[in-house]
């Protein structure tokens, strides 16, 4: 009998119409959301930003088959601000930065740079975007031209762009060489003769070479060495200052995106789990995954250990996530809500956003 009664006291969740509720809800909210004037104060405005990339289409083109790659991402983003994108491989924090540089066209949402929006601009509308949006690539090996010299790398954007007259351009290049760490004899070498810092300050050098107001830094340091993470980390920075530069900062490293950044954003299977400032993140982190990520983070203090929380369930595949929270399959506070029912993205301090269950409980 005992047994019975607390059966009866389980709640009972309709998949179904779970869904249809949950869908008809986010249609009405991206609505409201999209209605909203552009905030003038933003370089970047990302709004319910998603993006899926087709698995198995019918004959006719139809898509049966889809990898949800980014699913509802929304921040904002001033000039001079550094926002770091963290979260695990393959949780789309790569997918999010060049859906917004237009190098994926996003499935949805609306992406509003420099009080425009370039959502749906075609390639000829973009090119002048371009030059405002740059993009420096994680690996210095693989994303340099093998067979241009520094100088030719270096140049080809300043004359695409018609950033200086022609006869100015090596003057000009040579300056941002110099402004980057780069000796002027570098010039006429070629990538291979360099190191993989040095490869770096090129990558750099190249994404500012057109006078960008955005750049996105996909794990810029993550192919270096400690000592060589921390010069290039410190040249981002020192550039900025001069520049005012916005920048987007993918990495792993939590403490290089502590260092380097103003807000956070912590993604998982494509979705924004918690986003807040650099102090609200570290101070107070609220989800459980964010929570597990810092735990994660070796402690060089033997007196002082972290008390380690283990995600012992299966990673899900983005082309079939899990209904309900995403995170419910490795969450060790999951309850039956959180495998059913798709938990509210909500702000709980000013300037601090999270989705999860267990926080809507205790806030009321």
């Amino acid at each position: 009998m005992a047994d019975e009664k607390v059966m009866e006291n389980v709640p009972q969740y309709d998949d179904a119409v779970l869904e249809k509720e949950f869908q008809e809800k986010r249609q009405r909210q991206i609505a409201e959301d999209f209605a909203k004037p552009f905030d003038p104060d933003c370089i970047l405005e990302v709004r319910h930003l998603r993006k899926c990339f087709p698995l198995k289409k019918t004959i006719t083109g139809k898509v049966t088959k889809e990898l949800v790659a980014v699913d509802d991402v929304s921040f904002k983003l001033k000039a001079g601000e550094t926002l770091g994108i963290v979260g695990e491989s393959g949780c789309g924090k790569t997918t999010t930065g060049r859906a917004i540089l237009k190098l994926h066209q996003p499935t949805g949402g609306q992406i509003i740079f420099n009080g425009e929006d370039i959502t749906h601009f075609d390639s000829k509308q973009m090119r002048p975007i371009r030059q405002q949006m740059q993009i420096i690539f994680q690996d210095p090996y693989s994303s340099l031209p093998p067979r241009s010299t520094v100088g030719g790398i270096l140049s080809e954007p300043v004359e695409v762009h018609g950033i200086v007259p022609k006869e100015q351009v090596k003057d000009y290049v040579l300056e941002l060489m110099d402004k980057c760490g780069l000796r002027d004899y570098y010039y006429e070498r070629y990538p291979h003769e360099f190191s993989g810092g040095q490869r770096q300050r090129i990558c750099i050098a190249r994404a500012l070479s057109v006078n960008p107001k955005l750049v996105i830094c996909d794990e810029p340091v993550s192919a270096l060495d400690v000592s060589i993470q921390a010069q290039i980390i410190n040249l981002l920075k020192k550039l900025q200052r001069e520049m005012n530069l916005a920048y987007i900062f993918i990495s792993h490293d939590l403490s290089v995106v502590k260092f380097i950044s103003d807000k956070i954003g912590v993604m998982y299977l494509g979705a924004m789990m918690e986003f807040g400032t650099k102090e609200d993140i570290f101070r107070n982190p609220l989800h459980p995954y964010t929570k597990a990520l810092f735990s994660a983070v070796p402690n060089p203090d033997p007196d002082n250990k972290t008390e380690r929380i283990k995600l012992e369930g299966d990673i899900p595949s983005p082309a079939n996530p899990p209904k309900g929270c995403r995170f419910h399959t490795r969450c060790p506070y999951a309850t039956e809500k959180c495998k059913h029912v798709v938990p509210e993205y909500r702000e709980y301090e000013p300037g601090h956003f999270a989705a999860c269950h267990m926080l809507e409980q205790d806030n009321g």
